[in-house]
């Protein structure tokens, strides 16, 4: 029985790779800021509260565990917040990430660690392109450019000190597990609260051109997972293959729910970045080549799914169990 170790156990990627994990026979240690009020996450966890900017604690707690592989999905989540607060978002990426590296190297040298960057490093590319593992990082926000820093960070460790480490350049994925500051959750709750009466009939978004590579996010994580299993480390983008725009996502949705978006949705410059990525889709191939890996939930399907769920989780006699989602 391997045993495994989640830094950010309690996001959405972590609850999903928690899950995988025990259910192929991994004991799965996790830490939070705040282990008791952990969401989400399987019961048979065995969580810490821990900080990664104590170096004492993590050091005491990889000797401690003695993990067979190591998932880094700790840090500030938030593009948006990045902007204003760069401070923790360099504190809780890149150095954080340096700072387990290192512990790795002198306390568990052994481990094979995972961490995760983001599409958010290619910065804007051109309509129509893909990225993949050899397209430059050209980072628009403090968030990329902290991800890109731990990307390297990890070369850095797997070349110079011989340990096994990888990143995972991973495109947009979500889940119902998403946070309601994230755009494809405040979409889809934003329709089903106005589909049932529950909210205005007005919803505030950014910029609806800007297109992304959405996923879902439990098929991600067994990306995840499969880049340790491998002979050699290495580093793979994650991603559909597609991209499609904000406006086309809240189309989707609001469909979904017999609604006609444009009747809804209000733009609101006051939520637009200051440097908007307009683009990213992900070329995936290497990933399906060698990984044998590859998104099975696309676009549609996401959609649906997404809106399912809310449905679910919609309390009794709101009203939305009565709007049956379109066929």
């Amino acid at each position: 029985m391997k045993t495994a170790l989640i830094f950010g156990v309690s996001g959405q990627d972590g609850a999903y790779l928690s899950r995988f994990l025990l259910d192929n026979n991994y004991t799965v240690h996790g830490t939070s800021r705040d282990a008791a009020r952990a969401r989400g996450i399987h019961d048979r966890v065995i969580m810490h509260t821990l900080s990664t900017t104590d170096a004492d604690a993590m050091r005491r707690l990889v000797a401690h565990v003695r993990p067979d592989e190591i998932y880094n999905l700790c840090g500030l989540s938030s593009v948006a917040l990045s902007f204003t607060d760069p401070a923790t978002a360099w504190s809780s990426i890149a150095e954080a990430h340096s700072l387990l590296l290192e512990i790795v190297r002198s306390v568990a040298p052994t481990a094979r660690v995972y961490q995760s960057a983001s599409s958010e490093c290619f910065g804007d590319t051109p309509i129509g392109s893909a990225s993949d593992e050899q397209t430059p990082f050209a980072p628009r926000s403090p968030y990329a450019e902290a991800k890109a820093a731990a990307y390297r960070a990890t070369i850095e460790a797997r070349d110079t000190h011989g340990i096994y480490a990888c990143s995972g350049i991973v495109f947009n994925h979500e889940s119902p597990l998403r946070g309601p500051a994230f755009v494809t959750k405040k979409i889809i709750s934003g329709a089903a609260a106005i589909a049932c009466g529950r909210a205005a009939e007005k919803l505030h978004l950014g910029d609806l051109s800007a297109c992304r590579d959405w996923g879902y996010a439990a098929e991600y994580v067994e990306a995840m997972w499969s880049m340790l299993q491998q002979r050699d480390p290495d580093d793979y983008v994650i991603a559909t293959g597609e991209s499609h725009s904000v406006e086309e996502l809240a189309a989707a949705a609001f469909a979904e729910f017999d609604l006609d978006y444009r009747e809804h949705i209000v733009i609101d410059r006051s939520l637009m970045r200051p440097a908007e990525l307009h683009y990213t889709r992900g070329d995936a191939t290497r990933a399906r080549n060698i990984l044998g890996w590859e998104a099975r939930t696309k676009f549609n399907a996401l959609v649906r799914l997404l809106a399912e769920a809310t449905v679910r989780e919609t309390p009794a006699g709101a009203g939305i169990a009565a709007r049956p989602l379109r066929d």
